[in-house]
């Protein structure tokens, strides 16, 4: 008989976002409806498993992780580099609820980045866990190799009009002029 486990989560919001103080710090600034109104991934996973994940990457190299959710914007871009403002490493990874990531840093542009993985279909659990590590390697002074992204250019006319769906319900969750807030984050581990 095979086990399953299942990984449920709770965001707890603490207060709003301020900027940190601990050089090896990594925001992971979350979508505005990731873990709410929003549960999988574009491909149906679990936002629990990709989260952890994140989060285990980022301790693995000995960095720290702290979550926040993005209230005013749903833009990958602009989430990741307002959590890479408040970091106090100056590095964040963005999240957009459809699995959609990017690695970020303080001093670059907005729509500039350190790691971009774009094609949300393609990412599996082990390189959410890799975008997290090399988000804590860049965080502690490291230059990491890029992780390895899959390319299908089939990708994009199949998942196109499902991302703008899922995008649209991420506005939804939008309230304009709101800080980021940050999140206590919790997981429970079941066998079923």
């Amino acid at each position: 008989m095979t086990t399953t486990i299942l990984i449920e989560m709770k965001l707890t919001e603490i207060g709003t976002a301020m900027r940190g103080t601990n050089p090896r710090e990594v925001i992971v600034a979350i979508a505005p409806a990731f873990g709410k109104e929003m549960n999988k991934t574009i491909v149906k996973v679990d936002h629990a498993s990709v989260l952890r994940e994140i989060l285990s990457g980022i301790e693995e190299q000995g960095a720290v992780p702290r979550v926040i959710r993005s209230l005013h914007t749903a833009d990958l871009a602009f989430m990741a580099h307002g959590g890479a403002k408040i970091s106090g490493s100056g590095i964040s990874i963005g999240l957009q609820s459809r699995g959609t990531a990017v690695i970020h840093q303080r001093d670059l542009d907005p729509l500039t980045n350190l790691e971009l993985f774009p094609q949300s279909p393609l990412i599996t659990l082990d390189m959410y866990r890799a975008i997290g590590r090399n988000a804590a390697m860049y965080a502690i002074g490291e230059s990491p190799n890029p992780v390895p992204v899959l390319n299908d250019e089939m990708t994009r006319p199949k998942y196109q009009a499902a991302a703008a769906l899922l995008y649209l319900k991420e506005c939804q969750s939008l309230i304009p002029n709101q800080k980021p807030v940050e999140l206590k984050v919790e997981f429970l581990i079941k066998k079923d």
